[in-house]
C-alpha cells in the first residue's frame, strides 16, 4: 500500500504487499545449486536441472525487476526509499566482498600455510619427493599432472577488457548526469558488450585448461580454487552484465533523470566491484 501523506514533515515509507518472488527465487537457486552439484558427479539429467533453475530465475528475476520499476515509476519511492536503498546495496556488496574474502583465504591457507607444513622435514618419512611449489599435483601421487595458467594472453586481455568497461560506465553515469540519454545508452551499451566479451575470452580460457592443460575442478586444490574463485567471478560478471542490460532497456524507455537514477547507480556500484576483484584474482592467480 501507499502511505505518501505526511506527519511532521517526515515522510511515510511506501510498504509493498506481500511478494512471491522472494520464495520463488530462492526455489530456482536451490534447484540451480543442486543441479550443478549433481552436474560435478556425473549424475544422469544433473545438467538439464541446472539449466532448468538458471532459465527459471532468469524469469523470476524479469518478473521482479518489472514490479519494482513500476513502482519506481508509479512516484511511489520517496527519498527515505532511495537511501533505504542505496543501504541496502551497499550491505549487499559487502556481502559479496566477505564470499570472495572466503575463498581469497583458502587460497592464502593453501598457498602459505599448508603446502611450507607439508614439505616441512618432519614430513619427509610420508612424503619424501613433496615440494612445496605452488600448482603441484599433491603429496599422494593421485592427481593427474597438469600446467598452470599464466598471465598471458587472455587474463592480461580480460584485464584490459575489465578496466575499458569501468571507463565506459563513468562515462555513460556522467553523460545520464548531464542529460545526454542517446550518449548515455551508447557508453552503457559498450559496457555489456565489454563484459561479454570478457566471459567469451574467459569460456575460451577454460576450454584451453581441459584441453591443452589437462587443468580440472579435480586438479587437486590449485584447480579447485583456480575454477572457484575465477568462475563465481566470471558468474558476478554474467550478473552484473545483466543489471546494466535491465539499465540500459530503462535509459532507451526514459525512465531516468539526472537527479534520480539510483537503478543506473547500484548497478554501476556492483560492476566496478567487479572489476576490482578481477584485478585482485589477476594478481594473486595468474602472477604470484
Amino acid at each position: 500500500m501507499e502511505m505518501s501523506s505526511q506527519q511532521g514533515n517526515v515522510p511515510y515509507y511506501f510498504v509493498p504487499g506481500p511478494s512471491r518472488w522472494p520464495v520463488l527465487a530462492g526455489g530456482a537457486l536451490l534447484v540451480t545449486m543442486l543441479g550443478a552439484a549433481a552436474w560435478v558427479n556425473s549424475v544422469a539429467f544433473a545438467r538439464e536441472v541446472c539449466i532448468l533453475g538458471i532459465l527459471g530465475l532468469l524469469v523470476i528475476l524479469y518478473k521482479w525487476f518489472g514490479d519494482a520499476i513500476h513502482e519506481s515509476e508509479g512516484g511511489l519511492y520517496s527519498p527515505r526509499i532511495d537511501t533505504s536503498f542505496r543501504w541496502s546495496m551497499s550491505w549487499f556488496i559487502f556481502s559479496e566482498v566477505m564470499f570472495f574474502a572466503a575463498f581469497f583465504g583458502a587460497l592464502f591457507y593453501a598457498r602459505s600455510i599448508s603446502m611450507p607444513w607439508l614439505a616441512d622435514l618432519d614430513h619427509k618419512i610420508l612424503w619424501p619427493d613433496f615440494a612445496a611449489h605452488w600448482g603441484n599435483a599433491g603429496p599422494a601421487g593421485t592427481i593427474e599432472n597438469f600446467r598452470t595458467m599464466g598471465p598471458f594472453p587472455i587474463p592480461t586481455i580480460n584485464t584490459a577488457l575489465l578496466l575499458t568497461s569501468g571507463v565506459t560506465l563513468t562515462i555513460s553515469h556522467h553523460a545520464l548526469r548531464a542529460g545526454h540519454r542517446a550518449k548515455t545508452a551508447f557508453w552503457l551499451a559498450a559496457t555489456i558488450l565489454l563484459g561479454a566479451t570478457f566471459m567469451c575470452f574467459q569460456a575460451a580460457e577454460y576450454m584451453e585448461a581441459y584441453q591443452e592443460y589437462n587443468l580440472r575442478l579435480t586438479s587437486g586444490i590449485y584447480g579447485s580454487t583456480f575454477f572457484l574463485l575465477t568462475g563465481f567471478h566470471g558468474f558476478h560478471v554474467t550478473v552484473g552484465a545483466i543489471m546494466l542490460s535491465v539499465v540500459l532497456f530503462r535509459v532507451l524507455k526514459g525512465h531516468f533523470t539526472p537527479d534520480n537514477h539510483f537503478a543506473f547507480e547500484g548497478a554501476a556500484w556492483y560492476w566496478h566491484f567487479v572489476d576490482v576483484v578481477w584485478l585482485g584474482l589477476y594478481v594473486v592467480v595468474y602472477w604470484l
